[in-house]
């Protein structure tokens, strides 16, 4: 209680992505920006780790795959971050009157994609149906993505704009099972589109929330590819931090933080060491729920969390009994028991208090396509990371026994895997020194524990359309970006706000959008740009803020070494 207080322009609460993203926008508008980051290091869901000390293997132990990050804010922001194509979309084994076989989608459609369907189905009708849904979905994404980094329009404004009536239908107002059903034939087919509907929602294919998470998976940078973050997700922590650092952003590790203040002048915040700060605006990048506590206000309702995720070191892949090449099946996203009326099935279960068996997942092999996250001599030695995804887990499954709970969603996810393999995964699973095998699990309750999840909400809260509601715009005139609270100093930038769901930094820029629209409109003295380019003191620099445009131009973050605050 006894430290002075320090005054910043913007505080930002949490040094994930998003927050690490709306810090550098505003650093490099000319603000004193503060991040306070709970734990040790920077970088939240968005990290790479060594979990297995024996092995030089930095896993993405969370967030794992990358398709949001708009490339307008690596321009803008100067981050020097790849991503890489997968040759394969997925590949779901099957069974079939007594014959092995699986469903191969390659990243684009050729050959063996359509003779994979017409094995499956027996004719081309499935494949064209595919074909046509993904083609108009891809169309929609085209148009949309760009908004993702304008101010909000209303939903009538947004439909009209796209110009693509029956898209708009499809995916905001007619449940998606519904389409699904309509659209493809096979169960198998109907599964494979309805997994990205549910990856961390724990709905039925009949809820329009399986459509809005949907909509986020398969929007991103008008493509939806799933890429690989080169060098794993630490890659893009690094690189984050060395923009904000560059741009002057101040990072505070150690910070929780434990007690917030807001009045007409601005905010003030207490970290658990009792040092108090004081700034204009505060960007929350945690979830709101966490700020709800510390306004004293009622918790947002949500979804609870509801994903597996595991995480293994393999000393080589798998085969499979389809006869199909491990490096091509693991490519992309391996289904398992990821039918439609499988996952309907395990909603239903899981609803009613039971852990799914069998349990629907998905897995990854980032190696094949990124060796880099291992060592040269793991490398050499056929080493491989996978990357099981458990889908219809639920939070309220755990809470009687996390533990317990823990290994029999262990098990049973390994057992569903084992369905279709000839070499148990317990036969690749590199082992370690005190005689375990290199795998990890982590539950829901596990996800809320080590990076503060509510219940495991991979997206914090309840996803919501990337536009407004009608009676929405009539609150007021002034543009909204998705990240506004009703207090004028306080902004939503994680996952938690309107468009925020996914490893995207949308939240980050669109909270750091709305900071400075609110701050500048109405001021008429020289450009935003100009103003950071030249380098003026801010005291003397007013600014304007028309769009978004203005920040665009402002120069890229020159290589100098990293600087965190102590």
């Amino acid at each position: 209680m006894n430290h002075p207080e320090k005054k910043y322009d913007a505080i930002v609460v949490g040094g994930g992505h998003n927050g690490l993203v709306a810090a550098t926008y505003l650093a490099r508008a000319g603000k004193t920006v503060l991040v306070l980051e709970a734990c040790a290091e920077p970088g939240g869901a968005t990290t790479s780790v060594k979990p297995f000390p024996e092995y030089d293997a930095r896993l993405s132990r969370y967030s794992y795959l990358v398709s949001l990050l708009p490339d307008q804010i690596v321009t803008d922001l100067g981050i020097r971050f790849r991503t890489l194509e997968r040759p394969v979309a997925s590949y779901t084994p099957y069974r079939r009157d007594d014959r092995e076989d699986g469903l191969l989608v390659a990243a684009e459609w050729d050959a063996a994609t359509a003779d994979s369907f017409r094995r499956l189905t027996g004719s081309d009708r499935e494949g064209k149906a595919w074909r046509e849904f993904y083609h108009e979905i891809a169309g929609l994404a085209r148009r949309l993505a760009p908004t993702m980094l304008q101010p909000l329009k209303s939903a009538s404004k947004l439909k009209a704009e796209l110009g693509l009536p029956e898209v708009w239908r499809s995916l905001m107002e007619v449940p998606i099972g519904d389409v699904i059903r309509e659209r493809f034939g096979d169960d198998l087919v109907q599964g494979v589109v309805l997994t990205d509907a549910l990856i961390g929602t724990f709905v039925s294919a009949d809820d329009l929330q399986a459509n809005r998470c949907f909509l986020y998976h398969l929007i991103g940078n008008g493509t939806g590819q799933w890429r690989v973050p080169q060098g794993g997700m630490g890659a893009l922590v690094a690189e984050l931090l060395r923009v904000a650092t560059v741009a002057g952003v101040e990072i505070k590790p150690h910070s929780k933080v434990t007690a917030l203040e807001s009045g007409p002048a601005g905010v003030r915040v207490e970290t658990s060491s009792g040092t108090r700060y004081v700034a204009k605006d505060l960007l929350f990048a945690a979830a709101p729920q966490h700020l709800a506590r510390l306004r004293g206000r009622p918790e947002p309702q949500s979804l609870e969390g509801s994903q597996l995720k595991i995480n293994m070191l393999v000393t080589r892949l798998p085969r499979l009994k389809s006869g199909v090449d491990p490096r091509l099946a693991f490519a992309g996203t391996f289904h398992v028991n990821e039918s439609f009326s499988q996952f309907e099935a395990a909603y239903a279960r899981a609803r009613g208090g039971e852990m799914p068996l069998p349990l629907p997942l998905e897995m990854y092999c980032h190696t094949l396509t990124d060796p880099t996250i291992l060592s040269p001599e793991l490398v050499a030695k056929g080493f491989h990371t996978l990357t099981l995804f458990g889908l219809h887990t639920p939070a309220s499954l755990f809470d009687a026994d996390p533990a317990r709970a823990r290994a029999l969603a262990g098990t049973r996810a390994i057992a569903s895997l084992n369905q279709y393999l000839v070499d148990p995964l317990e036969s690749v699973l590199a082992p370690c020194r005190d005689g375990s095998a290199a795998i990890e699990v982590k539950s829901p309750l596990d996800l809320e524990k080590d990076i503060s999840l509510p219940r495991g909400n991979i997206f914090h809260r309840d996803l919501d359309f990337p536009f407004l509601d009608e009676d929405d715009t009539a609150v007021t005139d002034r543009p909204r970006w998705g990240a506004e609270t009703d207090d004028p100093h306080i902004y939503l930038a994680g996952a938690g706000a309107r468009r925020g769901g996914g490893v995207s930094g949308i939240a980050g820029h669109n909270a750091a959008m709305a900071v400075l629209a609110n701050a500048l409109s109405g001021s008429s003295a020289q450009s935003l740009s100009t103003c950071v380019q030249t380098g003026l003191a801010k005291s003397s620099c007013s600014a304007r803020l028309d769009t978004a445009e203005q920040i665009r131009t402002l120069p890229r973050a020159p290589d100098r070494p990293l600087r965190n605050a102590s």
